[in-house]
């Protein structure tokens, strides 16, 4: 199988979510058919949603991966199990969430995966990565998200580093 391009979205804010994103990316690193190729800067992030809670902070992750989508699924989640994710409530608080946000401009619609991401259109926090990472991909509807980027509110988005803080593939 060839490698194909994949971004996926890292977020968390409960625990060391550095050493979080580092462990993951480790390990899908060590993964069978996956390679990390390139991290986004690292954002800090209000959050959207759910309860009242921290910050979060996220990042993005381009890979190349020579796997179908269900399997990089499974493999996701295995390792946010690793990092004690719970899911309790709905946008609530985590240590570590992993989210397949972009699929080599492929639409893919599954019972455990929706690719693009299904609200990755609306926000900044996970839009604004992998525009960094993929400046040219493109929207089911093929609009390029870097528009789409260009066209949403701040939402409490902030820079706080460059991708070395978060994992340094080389």
């Amino acid at each position: 199988m060839i490698a194909t391009p994949v971004v996926i979205g890292l977020g968390g804010n409960v625990g060391d979510v550095l050493a979080a994103f580092r462990q993951a990316l480790v390990a899908l690193d060590q993964s069978d058919g996956v390679r990390v190729v390139a991290v986004s800067s690292l954002l800090q992030t209000a959050p959207v949603g759910g309860p009242e809670q921290d910050y979060f902070f996220n990042a993005a992750a381009l890979l190349r991966v020579a796997l179908d989508p269900p399997a990089l699924h499974q493999i996701l989640q295995a390792v946010e199990q690793t990092a004690a994710r719970v899911r309790q409530e709905r946008w609530g608080p985590r240590t570590l969430d992993l989210d397949v946000l972009w699929w080599d401009n492929r639409t893919i619609v599954s019972s455990d995966l929706v690719v693009p991401h299904p609200r990755l259109g609306e926000r900044r926090f996970a839009l604004q990565p992998l525009v960094e990472l993929v400046p040219e991909a493109v929207a089911a509807n093929g609009q390029r998200f870097a528009d789409i980027l260009a066209g949403l509110p701040d939402e409490g988005v902030e820079v706080v580093g460059g991708s070395t803080l978060v994992y340094d593939p080389s």
